[in-house]
C-alpha cells in the first residue's frame, strides 16, 4: 500500500537529514544538499543551460537550450521532489525527480555547474535522491542517460543504477524514450537506467576526478 506522500516526504528529510554526514564526506568541503525553496529556483535554469554545454556532440542545438519552466521546478519543491547543492546559500546543482507513475519516481534531471564540478556534488546528489525514495517506500528509481558520456551511464552504473532492457520497460518509461526521440535524441545513444531501493548505497570516500 502506497505511504501517504506527506508522511514519506517527512520520514525521507528526516532520514536525509540523519545521514548527512555521510553525503557532506561526498563532497567538497564548504557545499551542502538540501531540499529547494523558492528562492532557489530563479537560479536553475542558469545552472541547466550551463550544464547542457557539456553534452555538445551528443545532443542538438535545441535539447541544449532546453530549460524547465519555474513551475515545474515550484511544484516538485511543493512536493518534497527537487534537492539543490549550494555553496555560500547558492544553488550550484540541483536534481528533479518527476513522478512518471504514483510507484515509478524518475530522475528526470541532475545538473552541477560545470564551474563546480569535480567536487562529489552529483554524485551527492544522486544518493540524496536514491535514499529518499528509498524511505519513501518506492521499489525502484529510474532514469535515462547517454550511454556512451563518461559522466552518465558508466557514472550511474558506480552508484548502483542498472540498465533495464527495452524490452522489460513499464509504459511510462516506454513512453519517456519515445518522447525523447520526439525531441531529437537518438534512442540508440541513450540508456534507461534502474535502481533498487534498499540496496546498499555506495560508502566510498575516495575523492573524485574532475569530470
Amino acid at each position: 500500500m502506497q505511504r501517504n506522500r506527506n508522511e514519506s516526504n517527512r520520514i525521507g528529510n528526516a532520514a536525509i537529514l540523519l545521514d548527512s554526514i555521510e553525503v557532506a564526506d561526498l563532497m567538497t568541503p564548504g557545499y551542502s544538499i538540501g531540499p529547494a525553496q523558492a528562492e532557489h529556483i530563479p537560479a536553475l535554469s542558469a545552472i541547466e543551460l550551463a550544464a547542457a554545454q557539456l553534452l555538445r556532440g551528443q545532443a542538438s542545438e535545441f535539447v541544449l537550450a532546453e530549460t524547465t519552466d519555474e513551475r515545474t521546478f515550484a511544484n516538485a519543491a511543493r512536493d518534497g521532489r527537487l534537492w539543490v547543492a549550494s555553496t555560500r546559500n547558492m544553488p550550484v546543482g540541483f536534481a528533479l525527480v518527476k513522478m512518471l507513475a504514483d510507484n515509478l519516481p524518475h530522475l528526470e534531471e541532475i545538473d552541477v555547474h560545470p564551474s563546480h564540478g569535480g567536487r562529489g556534488l552529483g554524485r551527492a546528489l544522486v544518493r540524496t535522491v536514491c535514499e529518499w525514495a528509498t524511505v519513501s517506500g518506492y521499489i525502484m528509481l529510474t532514469l535515462t542517460t547517454f550511454r556512451a558520456v563518461p559522466w552518465n551511464f558508466p557514472f550511474y552504473a558506480r552508484l548502483g543504477f542498472v540498465e533495464i532492457p527495452r524490452e522489460t520497460l513499464r509504459p511510462e518509461l516506454a513512453a519517456v524514450v519515445s518522447e525523447e526521440a520526439d525531441r531529437g535524441l537518438d534512442p540508440d545513444t541513450r540508456v534507461v537506467m534502474g535502481y533498487r531501493c534498499g540496496s546498499p548505497v555506495i560508502r566510498e570516500r575516495r575523492p573524485l576526478p574532475r569530470e
